[in-house]
């Protein structure tokens, strides 16, 4: 950030005198621009043993497969998000279940939310943002061309979770992914 999006004077990145780190504070109004993490919300819509999957038509990650989800919008609930999203990668209706993974990438300044939900009828099919979507078994996922990591740890605790016959939410912290 170089201006003040409120009185357009130029910013200085320090830390306030009653903060823990630094900020963007506009010189001219003294305003500070807090910046904080995007909510990245999606869904696991199952029908039957199968649960549903989008290739990505976009970066990053373009042309792997991942769960249906992105960005929560101002003004719309986590679940409101999940829906959203799953109708706009997969053109699919989803009743919502209970939320089941959290992810934080600090590295990424994001937070992973994926709730559970149910297909409501087999009327899908790729949204602007997706190449494909795909209705798959566990043992027919595509493991190895998983976009996200907070994707196949979701899935494979899903999978888990269900042979158990009990869901349960998992959470977790990760770390930047080693550079190749």
């Amino acid at each position: 950030m170089n201006f003040c999006p409120s009185c357009g004077a130029a910013v200085e990145f320090r830390r306030p005198d009653d903060d823990n780190r630094p900020r963007h504070i506009c010189i001219a109004c003294g305003t500070i621009h807090y910046q904080n993490p995007k909510m990245v919300i999606g869904s696991i819509p199952e029908w039957e043993d199968k649960i549903l999957l989008c290739r990505r038509a976009i970066e990053p990650r373009h042309g792997l497969w991942t769960l249906p989800g992105g960005f929560m919008e101002n003004g719309e609930t986590t679940s409101e998000a999940a829906i959203r999203e799953t109708l706009e990668e997969a053109n699919a209706r989803i009743a919502i279940g209970d939320l089941y993974s959290m992810y934080s990438l600090p590295h990424a300044n994001q937070v992973h939310l994926l709730f559970r939900a149910t297909l409501l009828d087999l009327d899908f099919g790729p949204g602007p943002e997706s190449l494909e979507v795909r209705l798959f078994g566990e043992e027919e996922v595509p493991w190895d061309e998983i976009a996200f990591r907070p994707i196949k740890y979701s899935l494979e605790h899903y999978f888990a979770d269900r042979r158990k016959g009990q869901f349960s939410f998992h959470m977790g912290e990760l770390s930047a992914p080693p550079r190749s």
